[in-house]
C-alpha cells in the first residue's frame, strides 16, 4: 500500500475532521429533512406524499454541498423516508399508487437517513397527528421511548457494553409499565456501511443472540429504540407491503427473467450499496423484476412489521460519535416533560420500582432524562 492509500484508509474514522464533518452535516440535513415532514404530517395528507417530501429534500440539500470539490463525492439518501402509522413498526415506505393517509390522532413514526461520501446519519421521530397535550397510555409509551433513547446514548461510550445499553432500555421501559419491542437492532455506522457487524439488541432471547462487545473510540452508532404498550413481538402480516431493499453485494446470479435483469441493472448503477425504495423504480417492471430477485437473495427486504392492533408504538433513532463522547445534532423530539403524564397506578410504580437504581425508579418527583443516564453512566 502507498503512502497516499494508507493516509486515505486512515481518514475514513473520526480521527479525520473532515470525516467529523461529513457526519455532521448528513446529520444537519436529515434533521431539517425531518421537520420538513413533520411539517406536512397533516390529517388527510398521503403517506406516500410524505416519502418523496423527505427524500426530495435530502437530495437536494445534499446536493447543494461539496460542489466545488476535485473529486466527486456520493451523497443523498442512505435510507428511504418511511411513515409507519398507529401499531405498523417501521418500514411502511408504499408504492406511487398507495393512497393511504394519515388521520388524526394517529401515531406517526418517521424514519430516514442521509450520507455524505458514505458517512451516514439517519434519524428516527415519533409525532402525533393531534392538539394539546398526549395522555394516557400514549403518553406513557412515548416518555418510555424518548428516556430509553437518551439513556442508551449516555452509555454508548467507551468502556461500556452493547449488553449495558440493552439491559437499561428494558429497565426503563418497565418503569413506564411498556416493552422494548424485539428484534429492532442498533448498528455500527461505516462508510458506506449501514448495518456494520457492530449491534446492539434490544431484547435478549434464545432465537436472537449478538456477540458482547465494547464500545471504542472513533466508532458511530445508530441507536434505535421502539417501544409499545403491548407485547413487544411484531409479525410479518403482508409480504407484499415490502418495498425497502437494499442490494447484497456479495451475492451473484445470472437471472432469468428480460424484466428482472432490467431491474437488477437499474439497482446495480443507482444504489449499489444503500437501501432504496421501490417507488424509484418503473413500477410495473419492478413489481416482476424484485421477486426473481428475491428468490435468490440478490436484495435484502426490510419487512414491514406490525404489533397488534391498539398497542401504541414509538419510536426515536439517533447516532452518536464515540469521539472525546461527542453526539451528533439530535431530532428534536418535542416532547416536553409536562405533556407527558404518566399513570399513577402505586401497584405499577411498585413493580417499576423493583430491582432499579434508585434514578430511574418513577417515583412522585419527576425525574429528567439526564439524570436517569447521569446515574446509569
Amino acid at each position: 500500500m502507498s503512502d497516499d492509500e494508507a493516509r486515505e484508509e486512515k481518514e475514513l474514522d473520526l480521527t479525520s475532521p473532515d470525516v467529523v464533518t461529513k457526519y455532521k452535516s448528513a446529520a444537519e440535513i436529515v434533521n431539517k429533512a425531518l421537520q420538513s415532514v413533520i411539517s406536512k404530517c397533516k390529517p388527510k395528507a398521503k403517506i406516500v406524499d410524505l416519502c418523496e417530501q423527505g427524500d426530495a429534500f435530502i437530495r437536494e440539500q445534499a446536493g447543494n454541498i461539496y460542489k466545488n470539490v476535485k473529486k466527486k463525492i456520493e451523497r443523498g439518501v442512505a435510507f428511504p423516508t418511511c411513515i409507519s402509522v398507529n401499531n405498523t413498526v417501521c418500514h411502511f415506505s408504499p408504492l406511487a399508487s398507495d393512497d393511504t393517509v394519515v388521520e388524526e390522532n394517529d401515531i406517526v413514526k418517521i424514519d430516514m437517513g442521509c450520507h455524505i461520501d458514505g458517512f451516514i446519519a439517519v434519524v428516527g421521530h415519533t409525532h402525533v397527528i393531534q392538539e394539546g397535550p398526549v395522555t394516557g397510555r400514549a403518553a406513557d409509551v412515548i416518555a418510555a421511548a424518548n428516556t430509553a433513547a437518551e439513556v442508551a446514548l449516555r452509555l454508548v461510550r467507551p468502556g461500556k457494553k452493547n449488553k449495558d445499553v440493552t439491559e437499561a432500555i428494558q429497565k426503563v421501559a418497565a418503569a413506564y409499565d411498556c416493552k422494548i419491542v424485539e428484534g429492532v437492532l442498533s448498528h455500527q455506522l461505516k462508510q458506506f456501511v449501514i448495518d456494520g457487524n457492530k449491534v446492539i439488541i434490544s431484547v435478549t432471547n434464545p432465537e436472537t443472540r449478538v456477540d458482547e462487545f465494547e464500545f471504542e473510540e472513533n466508532e458511530v452508532y445508530a441507536i434505535d429504540v421502539v417501544t409499545s404498550t403491548g407485547e413487544g413481538k411484531p409479525k410479518l402480516l403482508d409480504e407484499k407491503q415490502t418495498t425497502i431493499y437494499k442490494r447484497a453485494v456479495d451475492k451473484n446470479y445470472h437471472l432469468k427473467m428480460k424484466s428482472s435483469r432490467f431491474i437488477f441493472s437499474e439497482i446495480s448503477q443507482k444504489f449499489p450499496i444503500m437501501p432504496f425504495s421501490a417507488r424509484a423504480l418503473e413500477e410495473k417492471r419492478a413489481r416482476l423484476g424484485l421477486v426473481e430477485c428475491m428468490n435468490h437473495d440478490l436484495l435484502q427486504p426490510y419487512p414491514v412489521l406490525h404489533e397488534k392492533p391498539g398497542s401504541p408504538l414509538i419510536h426515536f433513532n439517533n447516532c452518536c460519535l464515540q469521539k472525546r463522547l461527542m453526539t451528533m445534532p439530535k431530532s428534536k423530539h418535542g416532547w416536553p416533560w409536562e405533556q407527558r403524564q404518566r399513570r399513577k397506578v402505586e401497584e405499577r410504580r411498585k413493580k417499576a420500582r423493583k430491582g432499579m437504581p434508585r434514578m430511574m425508579q418513577p417515583n412522585r418527583k419527576r425525574r429528567t432524562v439526564h439524570q436517569i443516564a447521569q446515574r446509569l453512566s
